[in-house]
Formats: C-alpha cells, sequence, structure tokens
C-alpha cells in the first residue's frame, strides 16, 4: 500500500558522516545530484524538511468523532507542537519514567513549499511541497494540566515523527492510511473520511498565520488511537507515500517531582487514552490502561 508511484519524486534527509544530506528514491536506492548512492535500509534518516513550526488540526475524520461520541465544530481547531519534538523513520519515540499513556496517531502531514498568507482554498495546493507521513503522538498523562494548549501531551520530546521522504505531485484524494502495532492493524481509513482537506487546512491556517517553506502541518487521525508501551514497534502506511516506523521506548530521567503538574490518571486521561469511552464517565472508576497489551505490562 505504501510505495510510492513511479510519476512521483520522494525526496529524502538522510545523516552521512555527521551531516545532512539531500537524497531522492530511485527504485531501491538513496541518490544524490552527483551520484552518491546509499541503502535505505540502512540509512539514517532525517525529518524530510526542517520547519519553522508545526501546527495540526484536532478531530477531522469521521470515525474519530464517532469514537469520541461527540460533533464536529463548524470550522477546524488546532494545536501547535514545538520543532523540538521532531523525530525522523526508525528513530525512538520515548514515554517518559512514570507516564503509561502515550498513544500514536498515524496522520498525513502537508509540508508547505511556498511562503503562503491569504490563498482561496482553490489556490492552496500550489503552495504545497509535497506530503509526508506524520505519527503525532500524544503524552495524554498530561492532558489534566494541557489539554487546552496540548503543549506537553503533544509537544513533547520525540513525539513528531516525519517521514522518511517528501513526496511531491501526491494526489491526496481518497487515499488509504492505516497504522500497525506489531504488524497488527490498529487504525484503517481513507482521506475521503476527512470532514476538511489538505487544501483547506492550508487556507484556513494562512488566513492569519504565515506559512513558511517547510512548515508542517498534520491533518488529522483516524479512530483507533490507543497507548503503546515501550517495545512496541509502530508503522503507519499511507498509499503513494511509504511507511514511517517508531519503536517505542522507556525514557531514562523521571519527570521531576519538584515543579510542576504531574502525570496524572484521571477519568478524562483514561477515556481519551482509550478511545473517548466517554459514557462511562462517573460510572467506571479511574483505573490502569484497559488493553490487554497494557495489563500484561503492568502485571510484569
Amino acid at each position: 500500500m505504501g510505495t510510492v508511484c513511479a510519476s512521483m519524486t520522494e525526496h529524502r534527509r538522510i545523516l552521512v558522516d555527521g551531516e545532512p544530506l539531500a537524497v531522492r528514491r530511485e527504485g531501491d536506492e538513496l541518490v544524490t545530484d552527483d551520484g552518491l548512492r546509499f541503502d535505505p535500509e540502512t540509512a539514517a534518516h532525517l525529518p524530510p524538511t526542517e520547519p519553522s513550526k508545526i501546527l495540526a488540526v484536532h478531530l477531522n475524520y469521521r470515525s474519530r468523532v464517532e469514537e469520541f461520541q461527540t460533533r464536529l465544530p463548524p470550522a477546524p481547531t488546532y494545536f501547535q507542537k514545538p520543532t523540538t519534538a521532531l523525530n525522523w523513520h526508525r528513530g525512538e519515540v520515548v514515554r517518559p519514567v512514570g507516564c503509561k499513556y502515550l498513544n500514536y496517531e498515524g496522520e498525513i502531514a502537508i509540508v508547505i513549499g511556498e511562503t503562503c498568507r491569504h490563498v482561496a482554498p482553490d489556490e492552496a495546493e500550489d503552495y504545497i511541497a509535497g506530503f509526508t507521513i506524520a505519527n503525532d503522538y500524544g503524552l495524554h498523562d498530561f492532558r489534566d494540566t494541557d489539554a487546552g494548549s496540548m503543549l506537553r501531551v503533544k509537544g513533547s520530546d520525540t513525539l513528531c515523527p516525519l517521514g522518511p521522504g517528501l513526496v511531491d505531485d501526491w494526489d491526496f484524494r481518497d487515499k488509504r492510511i492505516r497504522t500497525l502495532v506489531n504488524n497488527q492493524i490498529a487504525q484503517e481509513a481513507t482521506t475521503a473520511e476527512m470532514e476538511w482537506d489538505m487544501a483547506y487546512l492550508v487556507a484556513d491556517l494562512a488566513r492569519t498565520i504565515t506559512l513558511l517553506p517547510g512548515d508542517v502541518i498534520l491533518s488529522g487521525t483516524p479512530a483507533g488511537s490507543r497507548p503503546v508501551v515501550p517495545g512496541d514497534v509502530v508503522t503507519v502506511e499511507v498509499e503513494g507515500l511509504g511507511t514511517l516506523t517508531n519503536v517505542i521506548v522507556e525514557g531514562t530521567i523521571p519527570i521531576r517531582a519538584d515543579v510542576g503538574a504531574q502525570p496524572s490518571e484521571s477519568e478524562e486521561v483514561v477515556s481519551t487514552a482509550l478511545g473517548g469511552d466517554w459514557e462511562l464517565r462517573g460510572i467506571r472508576a479511574p483505573r490502569g490502561p484497559g488493553a490487554r497489551h497494557y495489563e500484561s505490562e503492568i502485571e510484569s
């Protein structure tokens, strides 16, 4: 499902001798303009773009709205992830010590190609350089304090893998996206489920925010986001864009207890992490992660 069409160009950035190097995908190789060739399976990847900002839409896929038992707002709402959250293909996603509710969210990322401000939706595609795959991880342990800004929930270090490449000339309409955890399908949908398409999101944000070349817009996730644990391998596949894979690891530095709000396990945290089972709020007491995958980790 993830194979890039021959008519498109996939651009990647890799690390060679400590320096970033721009390459393009040619068959089973990564090739530079001067003919150097690398194996994509062993190359050290970097994010395919260097954004000045990462913007993300909240709800957009209808299956996610239904899962949350809510309704879409009349227009998109957004949050921002700091660029220090950037991660890459095959990079390690860190679940901090003391946290339990680290959720994956497979997404498609829009990458801006030209400075964009005050454009109509039917003009917005002209300002898009291409698309890449994203995983908009969320650390819901901080949801009680950061649900408004989503700053630590979505912006903690390593929580924004992008890649492996930036694909130009890709038609975003009616494309399949799915997320696999340890080779088991966890999310699956098509972009036909999106309430607001890529061009709309660009035009909406560009009304008041200047979008610069390289900037990233995350376009939403379908139903099925759940917590993952250290050792899990999470892969996002998008038709025509390829596959983005990351491994979950346990952090080595505890969340400091002498400052700030601490990770929590309220009904809001648990319900959101486990798929918005809000009909049980006030009925079931806050508890540990509900998936058997999680319970086995706790019991061990």
